[in-house]
């Protein structure tokens, strides 16, 4: 298949489009290479790509409306894998236009690029965050998610909204996916996994929110790239059980579904602490800190659904993903 796959400089993107191409897809990239975080590390990402005859790559920011209407015009895609996002919870206390631009204006372009281009299946990122103020774990794809507590979590909530209205009024199959706290090799710098490493090395004191008082689902990148590859080959159907009398979210009448892609192994964070501070030969130096704006305590995936459909679930343990990880940090920066 011909896949557009946007935000490929990123984390997630870039690990995505080597396993599609790898799988024989022919993988069109776009970024906008902001700036977010340090861009050497996207163009490395994207300098590992370009080994790949099968991949290319156009830097196109989503939000450019033109820029993404040439791009539709001038390309047949069988599937678009929306991944451009601005992310971060706590950049968006801060920078909140930043998430408008990119996760509802660039959105909506991409939207109406499957809509007239009449793309087989849109694939979109969304995120565990948008159980927001829920604390009913783990958290299930029908669930509430209507008190998000965040911004970001806020735009991703809108995200499926969205997505769900292209699907029921132009028929688009559209799966949208709700990560639970992504982390490996060529990881983001904004995330707890790499700040902690780098602080670690140098010597200095690592933030820990909530006094340590943290539980997340994290997922090991791999486990991530195999859950998306695997649906992007299978299109979102209308469910036939599906009850407007007494509607659930995760499914719909039109061609929409919502799965939870996480470890479904929910983590202290003490213990991924613990875990950094084996793969380093390191002991940590905590600075406790209270709870921060936008962040929720705890978060745990039910991956059911996703395993039903797909056969695969993410297994990847926090001790063998931060080993992997701290290995690459070793040989990337020379530390």
């Amino acid at each position: 298949m011909h896949i557009l796959v946007t935000g490929a400089a990123g984390f997630i993107g870039s690990a995505l489009s080597h396993a599609l191409v790898a799988r024989g897809h022919r993988v069109l990239g776009i970024d906008n290479l902001n700036d977010y975080y340090d861009v050497s590390l996207k163009e490395a990402r994207l300098k590992r790509l370009a080994a790949h005859d099968a991949f290319t790559f156009q830097r196109i920011d989503i939000a450019d409306r033109a820029a993404m209407e040439s791009l539709f015009a001038a390309h047949r895609f069988d599937v678009v894998v929306n991944l451009a996002a601005q992310a971060g919870v706590r950049y968006s206390l801060s920078h909140p236009h930043a998430y408008v631009d990119a996760n509802l204006l660039g959105f909506v372009n991409v939207l109406e690029g499957c809509r007239h281009q009449k793309v087989g299946h849109l694939v979109f990122a969304s995120t565990s965050s948008v159980y927001g103020l829920n604390t009913t774990l783990p958290f299930a794809e029908d669930q509430t998610t209507d008190h998000p507590v965040s911004l970001y979590s806020a735009t991703k909530k809108a995200n499926e909204l969205m997505a769900h209205s292209y699907a029921h009024l132009f028929g688009i199959p559209t799966t949208g996916l709700r990560f639970f706290t992504v982390y490996g090799p060529w990881g983001r710098p904004d995330m707890a996994l790499f700040k902690f490493t780098k602080a670690m090395l140098a010597g200095d004191s690592i933030p820990v929110f909530n006094r340590g008082e943290m539980v997340r689902d994290f997922t090991y990148i791999d486990d991530i790239v195999e859950s998306v590859a695997r649906l992007v080959d299978k299109p979102a159907t209308p469910d036939s059980s599906w009850s407007a009398a007494n509607p659930t979210p995760g499914t719909s009448s039109a061609p929409y579904r919502i799965y939870n892609i996480g470890n479904n192994e929910p983590v202290q964070l003490m213990r991924y602490i613990q875990a950094i501070e084996s793969a380093l030969g390191i002991k940590a130096n905590l600075d406790l800190l209270p709870m921060q704006a936008g962040d929720v305590r705890a978060t745990s995936a039910d991956v059911s659904r996703l395993q039903a459909l797909t056969e695969f679930r993410p297994k990847t343990s926090v001790e063998d993903g931060v080993a992997r990880f701290v290995a690459w940090y070793r040989a990337y920066y020379n530390a």
